[in-house]
């Protein structure tokens, strides 16, 4: 179905403290996938990378402390995060309140190299 209601959205198991839901992609035909995350303060991902695929996260709400290849940036809401393809990354959701944020990737299910191979 194109449209589709967000309360209805499904979560897919992910880390502790970090929620993952997935509002369009495969279920709807598509080769993309666009999500809504929350994560907890002091939860995030660690190092990884996603070789064939460039991920955007908007920041709604939240700060979140993330790094991009070598460098670091603390990222508040109403800022969009761009990451190309290759570049090891990781993140954590700093300060007191949940961080909620779009995401989007433009390959689903794009395969995700850990720290050790980064």
């Amino acid at each position: 179905m194109p449209v589709v209601p967000d309360a209805q959205a499904p979560e897919i198991p992910w880390r502790p403290g970090y929620r993952n839901l997935i509002l369009a992609g495969q279920a709807q035909g598509l080769g993309c996938v666009a999500g809504y995350s929350v994560i907890k303060p002091g939860r995030g991902a660690p190092l990884h990378m996603h070789k064939a695929a460039d991920e955007i996260f908007i920041i709604l709400e939240g700060l979140l402390d993330i790094r991009i290849g070598e460098d670091g940036h603390l990222v508040p809401a109403n800022h969009t995060i761009a990451i190309p393809a290759s570049v090891p990354h990781t993140f954590v959701a700093a300060g007191s309140v949940p961080v909620c944020m779009f995401t989007f990737m433009p390959q689903s299910g794009a395969i995700v190299v850990e720290s050790s191979q980064c």
